[in-house]
């Protein structure tokens, strides 16, 4: 295995690029610049599994894509280190070596990148922000010099021009606006010698941008466009080499906005991955996020299936017919919602489930049935949150034109103004957590994966087992046994479910449902002790990191 850098240390990138990595053409370099690239911290949530963190080992979620991007698009004689604030603080040390400092976030984040704008400049640097919360509201963020709206294009080419000309402060905010995209066959693998995957629960990857639907609710189709845009086959697979020659992410989750945007994409990438599986001896697992039209597309599931694919997030939302017309989810409505979940776990694909309350056609029937709707489908793991606005999106503007849109929410957990009293929301999200996240109803959901879905899985190939792996097993294990199975109150349920699948060296599925329900236990409780947001979105509105779902190896 390839030698790391140490953990956390955001070591200068200087020297070889990753493999087919494209740089900016800039006619004149100019100085050697330092940048520091850093990701805020990013909020905890139902679908982020921070309370499984101690448990594995690792420290963030996932690698985040876009800033590691642009990390790799820099000019090749620059100084480039990065900071993930997820795995580690940005340090005064950090600051007082850059010339300038680039920073990403979604509308979650907006408060530590004006800490670290402030920051910065205490420390004499320029303050470059790009990313989806000042693309979609840069009026937002009157602290850095330079703003970066939009996609990696044209706007990002002559924003490294003035930076390679002067990187001196000036004296008014200036806005670069991407007008022409870079296509993504030409964007470069990002970053990924500027991390530790072991600092991650699992890696990442892009194929697509954009999404074809027009959900009320969603700002992808402003933000990324309608038509899907893609990498090429080859692109993914050498990102996926890149990963392995630095280590075993175990499971590579697709970020993509909608992994079949473009089905005839979809199954090219599939063929190319099955493929590229074979060739390796199947060493990772896939996931990724999906509409529910997935269910249509048996083909598209079957080479799913065949390259591994063992879990996908769907926005299901609400199993009310009358919700989801309103919220313009027809795909939603092209089956039965149940159906649908059935054929997904029919080939082996777990199935992960967005939820939302608040909606305009809530009314008393709608937790019941939202309850009787998790208990037959048998998803175990849900984002369950309260409707929230976001900028750029249908609900926006039709909140704003029947004067539903709270400018200033105050204390409530959400910028809707909700057609029911707010107190009874928040008592029915309450009570929902409450219920599919009690212990004993999480294990008999995955207890029904066990025994209904996993099994539909192509089997993977045993590789030989090194003292490493002996090491971080053991480790796993060790740990999972002390914080869930002795200390936990619902630690005989663990053990009913973990036993027997440790008899039959079943070992990656007890971390699997393990994990997951220890982070989903503690999270519900945190929400019923009031310590937790009701919605991830909040205070100003966030786009999730991928939609919000866990992926674990198993």
């Amino acid at each position: 295995m390839t030698q790391r850098p140490a953990r956390g240390t955001g070591l200068d990138a200087v020297g070889p690029p990753e493999p087919g990595a494209s740089r900016v053409p800039v006619a004149d370099p100019g100085p050697a610049r330092r940048v520091l690239c850093v990701f805020p911290r990013y909020a905890k949530s139902f679908g982020t599994l921070d309370h499984a963190f101690p448990l594995v080992g690792a420290t963030a979620f996932m690698p985040p894509q876009g800033i590691l991007t642009i990390a790799a698009y820099l000019p090749a004689g620059w100084s480039v280190r990065f900071v993930d604030e997820n795995v580690r603080p940005v340090a005064d040390a950090d600051l007082a070596w850059a010339e300038v400092v680039f920073l990403t976030g979604m509308h979650v984040q907006r408060a530590g990148v004006e800490e670290l704008t402030d920051r910065a400049h205490q420390a004499g640097a320029l303050v470059a922000l790009g990313g989806p919360s000042v693309s979609a509201c840069p009026e937002l963020y009157p602290g850095p010099d330079l703003l970066h709206v939009g996609e990696l294009g044209d706007a990002t080419a002559a924003l490294i021009a003035r930076l390679a000309d002067d990187v001196s402060r000036p004296a008014a905010q200036e806005a670069y606006r991407t007008v022409e995209r870079l296509e993504l066959a030409d964007c470069p693998p990002p970053a990924y010698h500027l991390i530790d995957l072991d600092d991650y629960l699992l890696a990442s990857v892009q194929f697509s941008s954009g999404c074809p639907f027009r959900c009320e609710f969603c700002d992808i189709p402003a933000l990324y466009g309608r038509r899907p845009r893609m990498k090429t086959v080859g692109q993914v697979t050498a990102e996926l080499d890149a990963m392995l020659a630095v280590g075993d992410p175990g499971t590579v989750y697709f970020v993509d906005d909608n992994f079949i945007a473009d089905p005839h994409a979809a199954l090219s990438l599939l063929h190319g991955l099955v493929d590229w599986q074979r060739r390796r001896g199947y060493p990772l697992s896939f996931a990724c996020e999906a509409t529910m039209n997935l269910a249509q597309r048996t083909d598209v599931l079957e080479l799913m299936r065949e390259a591994s694919f063992v879990q996908v997030f769907v926005g299901v939302e609400s199993p009310s017919t009358s919700a989801l017309q309103l919220i313009k989810k027809q795909q939603n409505l092209r089956r039965p919602v149940l159906d649908a979940i059935g054929t997904i776990n029919d080939h082996g694909l777990e199935v992960v489930a967005g939820i939302i309350l608040g909606l305009d056609t809530d009314d008393a029937a709608t937790v019941p049935d939202l309850l009787a709707f998790v208990a037959a489908s048998h998803v175990p793991m849900l984002t369950i949150n309260l409707l929230h606005a976001l900028p750029r999106t249908a609900l926006w503007d039709r909140l704003v034109a029947e004067g539903r849109l709270l400018d200033d929410p105050g204390d409530r957990e959400s910028n809707v103004d909700f057609l029911r009293p707010y107190d009874e929301v928040v008592a029915g999200w309450r009570d929902v957590v409450l219920e599919v996240f009690t212990p004993d109803a999480l294990y008999a959901r995955f207890a029904h994966q066990l025994e209904r879905t996993y099994p539909n899985r192509r089997p993977r190939p045993q590789r030989p087992v090194t003292r490493a792996d002996l090491r971080r097993g053991l480790s796993v294990l060790t740990r999972i046994g002390w914080h869930v199975g002795v200390r936990s109150d619902y630690r005989r349920a663990f053990w009913r479910m973990a036993l027997p699948l440790l008899r039959q060296g079943r070992v990656e599925k007890v971390v699997h449902f393990a994990t997951v329900t220890h982070h989903l236990v503690t999270f519900a409780r945190e929400v019923a002790a009031g310590t937790a947001d009701k919605c991830f979105y909040n205070p100003a509105g966030a786009r999730p990191l991928t939609g919000g779902l866990p992926v674990v190896p198993g």
